[in-house]
């Protein structure tokens, strides 16, 4: 190998080097940045809780347990979501209950059946309470409740999304 063939092949080489090192350079510069703004969304914090209004507490009447339903929705990353909610109120001297309309045996719905006095689960037969508690059935413990509270004569209830 001549002397003009060892300098064009280390001239080779420093330019191959010097190539992938600007595109190393180059490539983290634009790349950890996309990377960055791509992945945020999936790490920010998913859980969620708000106070949600459900209407004049008068509107409500004592000792009858009143359903409402509403919606709330989330934005998770890029994927906005709804979900629907079913509450009784349950109103009388002592206060203000609100509980959920989910069975706590399998999540089916509960319904009010007056006539019973009963909230009564289709999925397999059981009964709660008005209070919530368990009658008969399967369910492992009594309807959840919802923290409330009552601003300006406006029963609020707090939602925790996880």
């Amino acid at each position: 190998m001549s002397e003009s063939d060892a300098v064009n092949a280390s001239r080779r080489k420093f330019v191959t080097a010097t190539a992938a090192a600007v595109g190393a350079v180059m490539g983290t510069v634009v790349g950890v940045p996309a990377l960055g703004y791509l992945a945020s969304p999936a790490l920010e914090a998913g859980g969620t809780d708000a106070w949600v209004p459900l209407g004049k507490l008068d509107s409500f009447p004592v000792a009858v347990p009143t359903p409402f339903s509403f919606t709330r929705s989330r934005v998770n990353g890029w994927d906005k979501s709804t979900r629907s909610y079913t509450v009784y109120v349950l109103r009388d001297e002592a206060g203000v209950k609100v509980l959920s309309s989910r069975c706590t045996h399998l999540s089916c719905q509960v319904t009010w059946q007056a006539d019973q006095n009963a909230f009564t689960c289709p999925c397999h037969d059981a009964k709660f309470g008005a209070q919530g508690e368990v009658l008969h059935g399967p369910p492992p413990k009594p309807l959840d409740t919802y923290e409330t509270k009552i601003e300006d004569g406006t029963l609020l209830i707090r939602v925790v999304e996880a």
